[in-house]
């Protein structure tokens, strides 16, 4: 997964996913996404910088399952410039902790900090791009309960864990967890 520079076959699969043809007329502009990049402190990753910029701002098909966001709802409550603080899953429904506070500061964190929502499957099921830190360029599924990240070793039968793999994996019609 290269999260500096574009690969045109990524493009072109996003492209086709989401039926649209460069210049869409949805797209934010490179000016739109560099605003948005100074203002926040942050350079999207690719190729999600160049799907936005390009081909489309949003869109009210999938995924997630209520469509993709538009970026500037994407970042609304969060703070991209802070570092994503993860590295691999948490279930925090099953974490036992000492101090109640702090695990809660911890989820926040985990919630706004380094990343930006891409949308909604409903019921406290936000999947979010990682715009800072260890994970940049990766796909996690945040919820009421913890949070993972969308890849193989988690036990989605993709090996990407970038946009275009988890756009690939809604567009071949999978379930989010189809572990075999």
């Amino acid at each position: 997964m290269n999260t500096d520079q574009a690969d045109p076959a990524e493009l072109a699969a996003l492209r086709e996913a989401f039926g649209v043809a460069e210049g869409g007329a949805s797209a934010l502009g490179w000016e739109g996404v560099h605003a948005f990049e100074a203002k926040h402190g942050v350079v999207l990753p690719e190729p999600y910088r160049t799907f936005v910029a390009e081909l489309a701002d949003g869109s009210c098909q999938g995924p997630p399952e209520y469509g993709l966001w538009e970026l500037a709802m994407a970042a609304e409550c969060q703070q991209p410039g802070l570092p994503f603080p993860l590295t691999r899953g948490w279930i925090w429904e099953d974490d036992s902790c000492d101090d109640p506070e702090e695990q809660d500061a911890a989820i926040v964190r985990v919630a706004h900090h380094g990343s930006i929502s891409l949308g909604t499957d409903g019921c406290g099921m936000h999947w979010h791009l990682v715009v800072n830190g260890a994970h940049r360029g990766h796909i996690w599924l945040i919820t009421g309960e913890g949070a993972l990240p969308f890849g193989a070793e988690f036990g989605f039968t993709t090996a990407e864990p970038g946009f275009t793999g988890w756009v690939r994996h809604w567009a071949a019609g999978r379930e989010w967890f189809d572990a075999e």
